[in-house]
């Protein structure tokens, strides 16, 4: 196979591969939103788009299936624009370019965006289909869920008609997930003052690179490294033993993912700058001996640079260094009531100087409300206590697990009888949009599942062709079995 064209089965690649073909990345789904729209429309059936961009679009039941409950199939638009630094790439105008490489579909230099793309291609695969028996169908695509699930947050209650969700959005195939961690944004914002460089001094550029990134809900438990605590280490150590003064940084793009690149520019007394780099030498082979099984192409160069017009005052330096130093970031529990869950973790997504302030963000996940609002909490109190002004924003709730859910039963029994095997019942540590969803609407029954993706959020993302097959074979006979309507009595 040379392109995802030829693959089987063949309607849900040709979707996802027009998917492919319209930028969509988060915030920016204007074209997206009205292909989906066009597509809604093209097949003649009724399709609504709301106010913020959510596109609805409903289905029939077929002859024989009025009866069966109502399903809304769910999945987001938006994806996640990440590439490596080398690749050039425009995500608000290009499309993604992908290939096959043993057994998986991946992008040259950028995330697929399989996530969430794979699950919109089932839908609209439902929706076009001709011979699946189905009750009444809902497709309901949301927007700018990686960026703060605004799609499902200003979804209006009332507007679907179905009893079930089946959100697609999951990542392992023959995993059902039934519940999801909740998340908190914190930002911290320092306002340095500037002075101007002094006399002999070298400057210096600093860059971490060539780290796996990831998704900071998914991929937080593998012990891979944060560019931003690497670097602040490398420039903590530095501003301790050689004087070194910063005058600029910039670490991570986005809130959910694990920054795989950050760089500063800094200043070092000329008659310290050889010893300066020799010691930069070393902290690579450090960071490469600290992860070697984890970040095997990680990088820390040092090159000389332009001399910066100035530098932050030393107060602000420090406070900085020790902010970031302290901050909670990976893995902080793990779930005792599921196992190998990550329960609560933190990450530091970003570090950007930007109109003369320095700004932190993290995200903070938990399947305990509790535990996140504390973690916010502490990293709030650690950003203050060293000088900077902070607050927490973006809150959404987790999804509470429901492990008798009738729709969950259902679906274990269809896939024991179409696959042989047990369904694994599953709760996820990055955030599904089910938990704000259920909020607006208390009555559905919910259960999330997809084929086999791994590491999305990164350049690394690869969706495995062969569970493609099986999610959307589960799909087809899943709807053929959804339950009949309760009687009124």
């Amino acid at each position: 196979m040379s392109t995802i064209l030829e693959l089987e089965p063949k309607g849900i690649w040709k979707n996802f591969h027009s998917l492919t073909q319209i930028p969509r990345p988060s915030k920016k789904e204007a074209k997206v939103i009205a292909f989906m729209k066009k597509f809604g429309e093209d097949l003649g059936l009724e399709t609504i788009v709301d106010e913020c961009g959510n596109v609805i679009i409903r289905k029939p039941a077929t002859p024989g299936m009025e009866n069966r409950k109502g399903v809304v199939l769910q999945a987001h638009l938006d994806m996640v624009p990440q590439k490596n630094a080398d690749t050039k790439h425009d995500f608000e105008n290009d499309p993604i370019d992908t290939f096959i490489e043993n057994g998986w579909v991946k992008a040259k230099g950028t995330t697929l965006g399989a996530d969430n793309g794979i699950g919109a291609a089932a839908a609209m695969t439902v929706l076009e289909a001709t011979d699946i028996a189905h009750g009444p169908v809902e497709a309901l695509f949301t927007i700018d869920e990686e960026t703060g699930m605004t799609g499902a947050n200003k979804l209006q209650p009332g507007l679907l008609k179905g009893d079930i969700l089946m959100n697609m959005d999951s990542e392992t195939e023959g995993e059902l997930y039934v519940g999801c961690a909740g998340g908190i944004d914190t930002i911290g914002t320092f306002s340095p003052k500037f002075e101007n460089v002094a006399a002999n001094m070298a400057a210096f550029r600093l860059f971490v690179k060539g780290l796996k990134g990831g998704h900071s809900g998914m991929d937080i438990n593998l012990g891979r490294a944060n560019a931003n605590k690497l670097l602040n280490t490398m420039l903590l150590m530095a501003a301790e033993k050689y004087g070194l003064r910063l005058a600029s940084i910039d670490g991570g793009s986005l809130r959910n993912a694990i920054p795989r690149e950050a760089e500063a520019i800094v200043v070092v007394p000329v008659d310290k700058q050889d010893e300066f780099m020799r010691y930069a030498a070393e902290y690579e082979e450090i960071v490469k001996e600290e992860f070697a099984n984890t970040e095997p192409d990680a990088a820390v160069l040092c090159e000389k640079a332009d001399m910066p017009k100035q530098v932050i005052d030393i107060e602000t330096q420090d406070r900085l260094f020790s902010a970031i130093a302290r901050y909670p970031n990976g893995v902080i529990a793990m779930s005792s009531d599921f196992e190998g869950t990550t329960e609560t973790s933190s990450n530091l997504a970003t570090i950007k100087m930007e109109n003369g302030k320095i700004v932190t963000a993290a995200l903070t996940r938990s399947l305990v409300d509790a535990s996140k609002d504390k973690l916010a909490e502490q990293i709030r109190k650690n950003l203050t206590d060293n000088g900077a002004e902070a607050y927490s924003t973006g809150d959404y709730p987790g999804w509470k697990p429901n492990v008798d859910s009738p729709i969950l039963h259902t679906m274990k029994q269809v896939y024991k009888a179409k696959f042989g095997a047990e369904a694994k019942i599953m709760v996820v540590h990055a955030g599904l949009e089910c938990g704000i969803l259920g909020s607006k609407y208390p009555n559905w029954d919910m259960v999330s599942f997809g084929p086999t993706l791994v590491h999305p959020h990164s350049p690394d993302e690869a969706l495995e062709i062969a569970t493609v097959g099986k999610f959307w074979d589960f799909v087809v006979e899943t709807l053929k079995n959804i339950p009949e309507k309760e009687a009124i009595a």
